[in-house]
């Protein structure tokens, strides 16, 4: 057995620790600890001062955390938003989204920038669940009609985006796009049975004491169970050709939709889930992205560097112009801190480019310029969208009445 060392794994959580330590001491820079992640990873790995190198246990635990991160985000699904008026107006919004991101795709492929023109209209589609959340929650806009409708675009975006990349670029090429349908949807029908399973087995009485004896426990055995069901996802998605990060999204998407926990005997499971995650190994992912990030390519010329605004700018007419269908329910001001909310990618981005460099299907300069467009949207988006919101809810507060167009019966109904 090789020796394995563990300094590069050291460099890397220490650098994970440092990043929302120092944002801790300059509250009123609100940007995102992921960023700074990322950011961090890159002063120290290659392209930087070269500490570190992404060796067998860094690999290792970053790619739990990609699976990680992807549960977590199908984790904050809430199917109970996506009905009714919510779900028409953000589904609308998704397939303008797309159908835009087409064009845009065959633009930059015409202009040379990137090879793909449907895994970059994928890749441009996305919007990060687990940015948009936190950042909502954060400013008390969550439970607001305005905060559910950001949310519920938010989640099938990053959902649509998912299942789309699984379909068309699939790890297991040889089948074609029917054959992913077809595996797909026999992937879709195992997570439906485990789910009606799992239902079923939770109604036993003599489990659920078991359960509830053992959870708060050094068993933590519904930690385990969620961890069984997101790598038994995982490998489920890999073994059949499907991308491993469709499995560990519908782990934490069935986990969601099972698991309401309305009697309130486990309040605390999420919290303890969530705590793994952003505590251990969702952080290792963000700072080897920044290790393996190729700085060499995107300044490898002045035409490289120019991909960053137009991606940037591609980002923002794709996921920023479908928010004019909010228009009548949330008036301009709010739909345009929609737009820029929805805008706010880069945990996709990530994931999807390190993909697409596996495929052949992006460059690596325009992966380097996809994941510097997608830290920029996280630095800017929320930020500005927060601003935008809050002025409007001054100038409402001044002259005490509604945004024009707007009644408050209108914005209330999408409750």
């Amino acid at each position: 057995m090789p020796a394995v060392h563990f300094t590069n794994l050291l460099i890397v959580v220490a650098a994970g620790l440092l990043a929302p330590l120092a944002l801790g001491f300059v509250p009123q820079v609100r940007v995102p600890a992921i960023v700074l992640e990322i950011l961090l990873g890159i002063a120290i790995g290659p392209s930087g001062l070269g500490w570190v190198e992404p060796d067998l246990p860094v690999s290792i635990l970053a790619l739990i955390g990609l699976a990680y991160l992807l549960f977590l985000s199908g984790l904050e699904i809430d199917l109970r938003r996506l009905r009714g008026r919510i779900l028409k107006l953000t589904f609308i919004a998704f397939a303008v989204s797309f159908a835009i991101a087409l064009v845009v795709g065959g633009s930059l492929t015409a202009g040379g920038l990137v090879r793909s023109p449907l895994f970059v209209a994928i890749v441009l589609v996305a919007t990060s669940v687990g940015v948009i959340v936190p950042v909502l929650e954060d400013s008390g806009d969550a439970g607001s009609g305005f905060g559910q409708l950001v949310i519920a675009a938010a989640s099938i975006a990053e959902f649509g985006s998912i299942i789309l990349l699984s379909v068309f670029f699939s790890t297991n090429g040889s089948t074609g796009t029917a054959g992913t349908l077809i595996l797909l949807g026999g992937f879709g029908l195992v997570v439906l049975l485990v789910g009606l399973a799992i239902a079923g087995v939770e109604h036993s009485m003599s489990l659920g004491h078991v359960l509830q004896r053992l959870q708060d426990t050094t068993a933590e055995i519904r930690v385990r169970a969620a961890f069984v069901l997101l790598i038994g996802f995982a490998a489920l998605a890999d073994s059949v050709g499907l991308e491993t990060i469709l499995g560990a999204f519908a782990a934490g998407a069935l986990l969601s939709l099972i698991d309401r926990d309305e009697a309130g005997t486990h309040p605390e499971l999420r919290v303890k889930l969530e705590a793994v995650g952003f505590g251990i190994f969702v952080p290792i992912f963000f700072v080897t992205s920044g290790v393996r990030f190729d700085l060499d390519a995107l300044f490898a010329s002045a035409s490289t560097v120019a991909r960053v605004p137009v991606f940037l700018l591609a980002l923002y007419v794709v996921r920023g112009l479908p928010a004019l269908v909010y228009l009548r329910v949330l008036g301009r001001s709010r739909s345009l801190s929609a737009g820029l909310l929805q805008a706010t990618s880069l945990t996709f981005v990530v994931a999807a480019t390190q993909i697409g460099l596996g495929l052949g299907v992006v460059s690596r300069a325009s992966a380097a310029g996809l994941i510097a467009a997608g830290l920029l949207s996280v630095a800017i988006s929320p930020t500005l969208a927060l601003a935008l919101l809050r002025r409007q809810e001054i100038r409402e507060s001044v002259s005490r009445e509604p945004p024009s167009g707007v009644t408050p019966a209108r914005l209330a109904s999408i409750d």
